[in-house]
Protein backbone atom coordinates (compact mmCIF):
# COMPACT_ATOMS: atom_id res chain seq x y z
CA UNK A 1 0.00 0.00 0.00
CA UNK A 2 1.24 3.56 -0.77
CA UNK A 3 2.62 5.48 2.05
CA UNK A 4 -0.23 8.02 3.25
CA UNK A 5 -0.37 11.59 2.25
CA UNK A 6 -0.21 12.79 5.99
CA UNK A 7 3.36 11.27 5.93
CA UNK A 8 4.17 12.22 2.75
CA UNK A 9 3.11 15.88 3.57
CA UNK A 10 4.81 18.23 5.64
CA UNK A 11 2.37 19.95 7.72
CA UNK A 12 4.64 22.21 9.95
CA UNK A 13 3.81 25.98 9.95
CA UNK A 14 4.80 27.36 6.62
CA UNK A 15 7.42 30.66 6.18
CA UNK A 16 6.08 33.52 3.57
CA UNK A 17 9.38 31.44 1.46
CA UNK A 18 8.32 28.07 2.04
CA UNK A 19 4.54 28.87 1.30
CA UNK A 20 5.87 30.32 -2.34
CA UNK A 21 8.00 27.61 -2.84
CA UNK A 22 5.41 24.62 -2.19
CA UNK A 23 3.03 26.47 -4.51
CA UNK A 24 5.05 26.68 -7.63
CA UNK A 25 5.84 22.79 -7.24
CA UNK A 26 2.35 22.34 -7.12
CA UNK A 27 1.63 24.62 -9.68
CA UNK A 28 4.16 22.91 -11.89
CA UNK A 29 2.92 18.81 -11.26
CA UNK A 30 -0.70 20.01 -11.94
CA UNK A 31 -0.53 22.92 -14.54
CA UNK A 32 -2.42 21.43 -16.81
CA UNK A 33 -5.77 20.45 -14.36
CA UNK A 34 -5.24 24.26 -13.21
CA UNK A 35 -5.51 25.99 -16.37
CA UNK A 36 -8.48 23.59 -17.13
CA UNK A 37 -9.62 24.73 -14.53
CA UNK A 38 -8.85 28.80 -14.53
CA UNK A 39 -9.64 28.90 -18.46
CA UNK A 40 -13.56 28.58 -18.59
CA UNK A 41 -14.71 32.11 -16.75
CA UNK A 42 -11.16 34.11 -17.81
CA UNK A 43 -12.93 32.89 -21.86
CA UNK A 44 -16.14 34.79 -20.53
CA UNK A 45 -14.88 37.85 -19.31
CA UNK A 46 -12.31 37.43 -22.75
CA UNK A 47 -15.57 37.63 -25.02
CA UNK A 48 -16.75 40.56 -22.45
CA UNK A 49 -13.50 42.50 -22.86
CA UNK A 50 -13.72 41.68 -26.72
CA UNK A 51 -16.77 43.11 -27.57
CA UNK A 52 -16.48 45.71 -25.41
CA UNK A 53 -13.81 46.42 -27.22
CA UNK A 54 -15.19 46.56 -30.58
CA UNK A 55 -18.38 48.47 -29.41
CA UNK A 56 -16.50 51.31 -27.70
CA UNK A 57 -14.46 51.40 -30.83
CA UNK A 58 -17.06 51.24 -33.40
CA UNK A 59 -19.09 53.68 -31.24
CA UNK A 60 -16.63 57.07 -31.97
CA UNK A 61 -16.39 55.85 -35.83
CA UNK A 62 -20.03 55.58 -36.81
CA UNK A 63 -22.07 58.28 -38.07
CA UNK A 64 -25.62 55.81 -38.32
CA UNK A 65 -27.78 56.18 -35.81
CA UNK A 66 -29.02 52.73 -36.36
CA UNK A 67 -25.57 50.96 -36.14
CA UNK A 68 -24.97 53.55 -32.75
CA UNK A 69 -27.59 51.39 -30.94
CA UNK A 70 -26.32 48.75 -32.12
CA UNK A 71 -23.00 49.08 -30.29
CA UNK A 72 -24.09 50.91 -27.22
CA UNK A 73 -26.08 47.00 -26.84
CA UNK A 74 -22.38 45.27 -27.88
CA UNK A 75 -20.50 47.05 -25.60
CA UNK A 76 -23.56 47.05 -23.33
CA UNK A 77 -22.96 42.75 -23.67
CA UNK A 78 -19.83 42.90 -23.43
CA UNK A 79 -19.90 44.95 -19.63
CA UNK A 80 -22.54 41.88 -18.76
CA UNK A 81 -20.09 39.41 -19.90
CA UNK A 82 -17.05 40.61 -18.29
CA UNK A 83 -18.82 40.83 -14.78
CA UNK A 84 -20.35 37.46 -15.29
CA UNK A 85 -16.57 36.17 -15.99
CA UNK A 86 -15.06 37.98 -13.13
CA UNK A 87 -17.59 36.57 -10.56
CA UNK A 88 -17.35 33.02 -11.97
CA UNK A 89 -13.61 33.67 -11.94
CA UNK A 90 -14.52 34.79 -7.87
CA UNK A 91 -15.99 31.35 -7.69
CA UNK A 92 -13.93 28.99 -9.29
CA UNK A 93 -10.84 30.24 -7.17
CA UNK A 94 -12.95 29.72 -3.95
CA UNK A 95 -14.28 26.13 -5.09
CA UNK A 96 -11.24 25.01 -5.91
CA UNK A 97 -10.13 24.66 -2.19
CA UNK A 98 -11.98 21.57 -1.39
CA UNK A 99 -10.47 19.68 -4.58
CA UNK A 100 -6.99 21.45 -4.03
CA UNK A 101 -7.15 20.47 0.31
CA UNK A 102 -7.95 16.99 0.08
CA UNK A 103 -5.47 16.27 -2.35
CA UNK A 104 -2.36 17.86 0.27
CA UNK A 105 -4.05 15.75 3.11
CA UNK A 106 -5.33 12.88 1.04
CA UNK A 107 -3.40 13.11 -2.38
CA UNK A 108 -6.88 13.18 -4.13
CA UNK A 109 -6.26 13.94 -7.55
CA UNK A 110 -6.59 17.46 -8.88
CA UNK A 111 -9.01 18.09 -11.94
CA UNK A 112 -11.27 20.59 -13.02
CA UNK A 113 -14.17 17.86 -12.89
CA UNK A 114 -13.65 17.62 -9.18
CA UNK A 115 -13.45 21.34 -8.86
CA UNK A 116 -16.69 22.47 -11.19
CA UNK A 117 -18.81 19.74 -9.01
CA UNK A 118 -17.70 21.14 -5.80
CA UNK A 119 -18.37 24.39 -7.42
CA UNK A 120 -22.10 23.10 -8.57
CA UNK A 121 -22.76 21.82 -4.67
CA UNK A 122 -22.24 25.09 -3.52
CA UNK A 123 -22.58 27.36 -6.38
CA UNK A 124 -24.69 29.97 -4.52
CA UNK A 125 -23.27 30.00 -1.06
CA UNK A 126 -20.07 30.38 -2.90
CA UNK A 127 -21.60 33.57 -5.07
CA UNK A 128 -22.77 35.30 -1.74
CA UNK A 129 -19.20 34.71 -0.39
CA UNK A 130 -17.73 36.10 -3.38
CA UNK A 131 -19.78 39.34 -2.86
CA UNK A 132 -19.06 39.63 0.87
CA UNK A 133 -15.48 39.27 0.27
CA UNK A 134 -15.58 41.68 -2.37
CA UNK A 135 -17.55 44.02 0.30
CA UNK A 136 -14.72 43.58 2.62
CA UNK A 137 -11.75 43.98 0.29
CA UNK A 138 -13.45 47.15 -1.09
CA UNK A 139 -13.73 49.00 2.34
CA UNK A 140 -10.41 47.57 3.27
CA UNK A 141 -8.81 49.49 0.17
CA UNK A 142 -10.73 52.56 0.24
CA UNK A 143 -9.50 52.61 4.32
CA UNK A 144 -5.90 51.90 3.04
CA UNK A 145 -6.21 54.60 0.51
CA UNK A 146 -7.20 56.91 2.58
CA UNK A 147 -4.23 56.17 4.92
CA UNK A 148 -1.49 56.17 2.22
CA UNK A 149 -3.71 59.40 0.75
CA UNK A 150 -3.08 61.25 3.69
CA UNK A 151 0.35 60.31 4.28
CA UNK A 152 1.86 61.69 0.96
CA UNK A 153 -0.23 64.67 1.33
CA UNK A 154 1.83 65.18 4.80
CA UNK A 155 5.23 64.34 3.09
CA UNK A 156 4.55 66.46 0.13
CA UNK A 157 3.60 69.44 2.34
CA UNK A 158 6.55 68.49 5.04
CA UNK A 159 9.31 68.57 2.56
CA UNK A 160 7.85 71.50 0.18
CA UNK A 161 7.86 73.23 3.71
CA UNK A 162 11.28 72.16 4.49
CA UNK A 163 12.69 73.25 1.22
CA UNK A 164 11.02 76.71 1.56
CA UNK A 165 12.81 77.51 4.94
CA UNK A 166 16.53 75.68 3.78
CA UNK A 167 18.24 77.90 1.92
CA UNK A 168 21.30 74.73 0.85
CA UNK A 169 21.27 71.86 -1.51
CA UNK A 170 22.49 69.70 0.64
CA UNK A 171 19.37 70.02 2.94
CA UNK A 172 17.05 70.19 -0.01
CA UNK A 173 18.51 66.83 -1.22
CA UNK A 174 18.19 65.52 2.33
CA UNK A 175 15.12 67.05 2.92
CA UNK A 176 14.09 65.11 -0.98
CA UNK A 177 15.75 61.95 0.16
CA UNK A 178 13.56 61.88 3.41
CA UNK A 179 10.79 62.51 2.06
CA UNK A 180 11.00 59.77 -0.59
CA UNK A 181 11.78 57.49 2.27
CA UNK A 182 8.23 58.45 4.10
CA UNK A 183 6.86 57.75 0.75
CA UNK A 184 7.96 53.99 0.23
CA UNK A 185 7.12 53.65 4.32
CA UNK A 186 4.17 54.71 4.61
CA UNK A 187 3.04 52.57 1.13
CA UNK A 188 4.16 49.81 3.04
CA UNK A 189 2.13 50.75 5.97
CA UNK A 190 -1.04 51.02 3.98
CA UNK A 191 -0.14 48.11 2.27
CA UNK A 192 0.01 46.32 5.35
CA UNK A 193 -3.44 48.15 6.69
CA UNK A 194 -5.28 46.39 3.52
CA UNK A 195 -3.40 43.22 4.12
CA UNK A 196 -4.32 43.43 7.75
CA UNK A 197 -8.17 44.19 7.50
CA UNK A 198 -8.87 42.12 4.00
CA UNK A 199 -7.02 38.92 5.35
CA UNK A 200 -9.79 38.58 7.76
CA UNK A 201 -12.10 37.41 4.89
CA UNK A 202 -9.28 35.68 3.02
CA UNK A 203 -10.37 32.12 4.04
CA UNK A 204 -14.22 32.23 3.45
CA UNK A 205 -14.48 30.30 0.84
CA UNK A 206 -11.82 27.27 1.85
CA UNK A 207 -14.22 27.42 5.21
CA UNK A 208 -17.25 26.87 3.42
CA UNK A 209 -16.22 24.33 1.03
CA UNK A 210 -13.78 22.44 3.34
CA UNK A 211 -15.69 22.59 6.98
CA UNK A 212 -19.16 22.81 5.45
CA UNK A 213 -20.33 26.05 6.83
CA UNK A 214 -22.98 28.80 5.57
CA UNK A 215 -21.34 32.19 4.81
CA UNK A 216 -21.93 33.69 7.72
CA UNK A 217 -20.35 31.69 9.99
CA UNK A 218 -17.82 31.12 7.25
CA UNK A 219 -17.14 35.04 7.70
CA UNK A 220 -16.82 34.56 11.08
CA UNK A 221 -14.66 31.69 11.06
CA UNK A 222 -12.17 33.50 8.82
CA UNK A 223 -11.58 36.18 11.10
CA UNK A 224 -10.39 33.91 13.53
CA UNK A 225 -8.34 31.92 11.97
CA UNK A 226 -6.29 34.99 10.02
CA UNK A 227 -4.34 35.35 12.53
CA UNK A 228 -0.76 37.09 11.60
CA UNK A 229 -0.79 36.09 8.14
CA UNK A 230 -0.32 39.31 7.19
CA UNK A 231 2.85 38.92 5.88
CA UNK A 232 2.78 35.90 4.04
CA UNK A 233 -0.43 37.20 2.13
CA UNK A 234 1.81 40.56 1.05
CA UNK A 235 4.76 37.80 0.00
CA UNK A 236 1.68 36.20 -2.23
CA UNK A 237 0.88 39.55 -3.53
CA UNK A 238 3.98 40.77 -4.49
CA UNK A 239 4.97 37.07 -5.99
CA UNK A 240 2.03 37.05 -8.07
CA UNK A 241 2.12 40.43 -9.46
CA UNK A 242 5.74 40.35 -10.60
CA UNK A 243 4.95 36.55 -12.03
CA UNK A 244 1.61 38.53 -13.91
CA UNK A 245 3.12 41.07 -15.17
CA UNK A 246 6.51 39.14 -16.37
CA UNK A 247 4.22 36.95 -18.25
CA UNK A 248 2.16 40.00 -19.37
CA UNK A 249 5.45 41.21 -20.63
CA UNK A 250 6.62 38.03 -22.24
CA UNK A 251 3.37 37.49 -24.20
CA UNK A 252 3.15 41.19 -24.92
CA UNK A 253 6.82 41.46 -26.96
CA UNK A 254 5.81 39.70 -30.19
CA UNK A 255 2.63 41.68 -30.28
CA UNK A 256 4.17 44.84 -29.61
CA UNK A 257 6.73 44.48 -32.12
CA UNK A 258 3.98 42.64 -34.71
CA UNK A 259 2.15 46.31 -33.92
CA UNK A 260 5.70 48.28 -33.84
CA UNK A 261 5.90 47.40 -37.88
CA UNK A 262 2.78 48.55 -38.53
CA UNK A 263 3.31 51.90 -37.10
CA UNK A 264 1.28 51.50 -33.87
CA UNK A 265 3.24 52.88 -30.83
CA UNK A 266 2.64 49.70 -28.59
CA UNK A 267 4.09 52.41 -25.18
CA UNK A 268 1.47 54.66 -25.82
CA UNK A 269 -0.64 55.49 -22.51
CA UNK A 270 -4.16 55.24 -23.60
CA UNK A 271 -5.23 52.70 -26.38
CA UNK A 272 -7.11 55.48 -28.25
CA UNK A 273 -5.21 55.41 -31.10
CA UNK A 274 -4.99 51.78 -31.45
CA UNK A 275 -7.17 50.24 -34.10
CA UNK A 276 -9.21 47.57 -33.25
CA UNK A 277 -7.43 43.84 -33.77
CA UNK A 278 -4.33 45.43 -31.55
CA UNK A 279 -6.81 46.50 -28.53
CA UNK A 280 -8.41 42.67 -28.99
CA UNK A 281 -5.15 41.70 -29.18
CA UNK A 282 -3.84 43.11 -26.54
CA UNK A 283 -7.13 41.77 -24.15
CA UNK A 284 -6.52 38.58 -24.91
CA UNK A 285 -3.21 38.80 -24.03
CA UNK A 286 -3.73 40.16 -20.95
CA UNK A 287 -6.38 37.27 -20.20
CA UNK A 288 -4.00 34.51 -21.39
CA UNK A 289 -2.09 35.53 -18.10
CA UNK A 290 -4.76 35.72 -15.88
CA UNK A 291 -5.48 31.98 -16.81
CA UNK A 292 -1.99 31.31 -16.57
CA UNK A 293 -1.53 32.91 -12.94
CA UNK A 294 -5.08 32.21 -11.25
CA UNK A 295 -4.07 29.22 -10.38
CA UNK A 296 -0.85 30.35 -8.23
CA UNK A 297 -3.65 32.18 -5.90
CA UNK A 298 -5.60 28.82 -5.55
CA UNK A 299 -3.19 26.69 -4.43
CA UNK A 300 -1.66 29.73 -2.23
CA UNK A 301 -4.94 30.12 -0.53
CA UNK A 302 -5.14 26.67 0.12
CA UNK A 303 -2.09 26.00 2.30
CA UNK A 304 -2.30 29.08 3.70
CA UNK A 305 -5.95 27.98 4.95
CA UNK A 306 -4.33 24.22 5.96
CA UNK A 307 -1.41 25.83 7.67
CA UNK A 308 -3.46 28.26 9.68
CA UNK A 309 -4.92 25.28 11.09
CA UNK A 310 -2.48 23.54 11.73
CA UNK A 311 -1.05 26.56 13.79
CA UNK A 312 -4.45 27.08 15.52
CA UNK A 313 -5.79 23.82 15.68
CA UNK A 314 -3.37 21.10 15.53
CA UNK A 315 -5.11 19.79 11.80
CA UNK A 316 -2.35 17.18 11.46
CA UNK A 317 -3.27 15.43 14.66
CA UNK A 318 -6.79 15.60 14.02
CA UNK A 319 -6.10 14.60 10.09
CA UNK A 320 -4.14 11.48 11.38
CA UNK A 321 -6.83 10.38 14.19
CA UNK A 322 -9.22 10.75 11.11
CA UNK A 323 -7.15 8.11 9.16
CA UNK A 324 -6.59 6.09 11.53
CA UNK A 325 -10.04 5.95 13.26
CA UNK A 326 -12.09 6.59 10.12
CA UNK A 327 -14.74 9.20 9.48
CA UNK A 328 -15.91 10.68 12.60
CA UNK A 329 -19.76 8.91 13.48
CA UNK A 330 -22.65 12.16 13.28
CA UNK A 331 -23.78 13.35 16.35
CA UNK A 332 -27.06 13.75 17.26
CA UNK A 333 -26.93 16.78 19.92
CA UNK A 334 -28.74 19.68 19.16
CA UNK A 335 -26.28 21.62 21.59
CA UNK A 336 -22.75 22.53 20.45
CA UNK A 337 -20.69 20.11 19.55
CA UNK A 338 -17.01 20.41 20.46
CA UNK A 339 -15.31 18.01 17.81
CA UNK A 340 -16.06 17.64 14.11
CA UNK A 341 -15.16 15.48 11.07
CA UNK A 342 -11.37 16.76 9.47
CA UNK A 343 -13.08 17.08 6.43
CA UNK A 344 -16.96 17.75 6.00
CA UNK A 345 -18.96 15.60 3.42
CA UNK A 346 -19.51 17.31 0.24
CA UNK A 347 -23.41 17.92 -0.71
CA UNK A 348 -23.35 16.50 -3.78
CA UNK A 349 -21.43 12.63 -3.35
CA UNK A 350 -18.69 12.35 -6.42
CA UNK A 351 -19.27 8.47 -8.04
CA UNK A 352 -16.09 7.37 -5.71
CA UNK A 353 -15.38 8.64 -2.61
CA UNK A 354 -12.37 7.87 0.62
CA UNK A 355 -13.67 6.79 3.75
CA UNK A 356 -14.27 10.79 4.95
CA UNK A 357 -17.03 11.15 2.25
CA UNK A 358 -15.10 12.85 -0.43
Amino acid sequence: MAASPVNQLSLTPLGAGDLIDRTVRLYRRHLGALIRTAAPPVIVSAIGVVLWTIGVKSIAATDSGGRLFAYIALAGGGVVLMVCGYLLHLIVVGGASRNLVTHLLWNEPVSARAIYRSVQSRFWGLLGATLAVAFCVTVAAAVALVVWYIIIIFAVLGVAAGMQISMGHAVAWVLAAFGVVIVAGGSYAALWLFFRLAGRVVYVPQVMMVEGLGVFAAVARSAKLAQGNVRRLMAMFVFTTFATYSALLLLLIPLGWYGHLNGINPLALTDSDWPVWYSIGYQVVAQCSTILLTPVWMLGLSLLYVDERVRLEGYDIELMAARVFGEMPTLTTQGAVPLSPALAAPLVKPRTHSVLGL
